[in-house]
């Protein structure tokens, strides 16, 4: 008979601290494996790309960016989330930090979610930008989705993607806005609107809510709940001012 093996009692507790450490360890955007929630049906969204310009705020970038990224976590088929920059070669966003971009305008894959954060000059040399406004331009007519953060919803205006639609931006810079692009439907006092395909928000530490709301409608909303356990967001639609036109479109 072959002698039978047996862990001494200090091996056996390190295993079982091991094990133990396993189960309760779970992904940073929930619970463990087990608890994830597949989505079922067609993948809505194949790939979504952050528009990153000189001068983008961290907030607008990072909120949303957390959320959809989160998303693999949660489904079977995930979206491919990448960030897009004009150039190759790095960023500096307004508060003093350097992104590397995934691509730049010439090498970037076909996007079916354009997502625009505000960066410095939305507001200004940006909308004289003609490369900039034409793949703007391009890229959001060919999304099956676009959605703006704070400011940047000033270049998806002056790229003609919202003219007749409901939209909001930056409360500070509604005036402007409003002035600057009369054929948009300004809407005040929300934190996001959706209108066609087009979702835009007010951004700031708010910029956590379209995102979420699309990850709701896309998603379902257990692997919504879920984003947000992981981001410690207690995320609930009927306590954000919100605007669903009766024209919102979704993929």
């Amino acid at each position: 008979m072959k002698p039978r093996f047996r862990l001494s009692s200090a091996v056996r507790s390190a295993a079982a601290a091991l094990i133990l450490a396993a189960a309760l360890l779970g992904d940073r955007s929930g619970s463990t494996a087990q608890a994830q929630a597949p989505a079922a049906g067609p993948v809505p969204l194949a790939t979504i790309g952050f528009l990153v310009l000189p001068g983008v705020y961290n907030s607008e970038l990072m909120a949303p960016y957390d959320v959809l990224d989160h998303v693999r976590f949660r489904v079977k088929q995930p979206p491919r989330v990448f960030t897009v920059a004009k150039e190759k070669g790095p960023v500096k966003t307004f508060e003093g930090l350097t992104l590397i971009p995934h691509y730049s305008f010439a090498d970037a894959p076909p996007i079916d979610l354009l997502v625009v954060p505000s960066a410095e000059h939305n507001m200004d040399t940006d909308l004289q930008d003609e490369k900039l406004l034409a793949w703007v331009r391009q890229t959001g007519a060919k999304a099956k989705l676009v959605m703006s953060l704070c400011d940047g919803a000033f270049l998806l205006a002056k790229a003609g993607l919202l003219d007749a639609l409901d939209a909001t931006t930056f409360p500070g810079d509604q005036d402007r806005f409003a002035q600057m692009f009369p054929k948009v439907k300004l809407k005040r006092n929300v934190i996001f609107v959706h209108d066609g395909k087009a979702v835009t928000s007010v951004g700031g530490a708010r910029s956590y809510d379209p995102a979420m709301h699309v990850v709701e409608k896309l998603y379902g909303a257990e692997a919504m709940k879920l984003i947000g356990q992981g981001l410690v967001l207690d995320w609930k639609r009927a306590a954000v001012p919100q605007l669903l036109s009766p024209g919102a479109r979704w993929p």
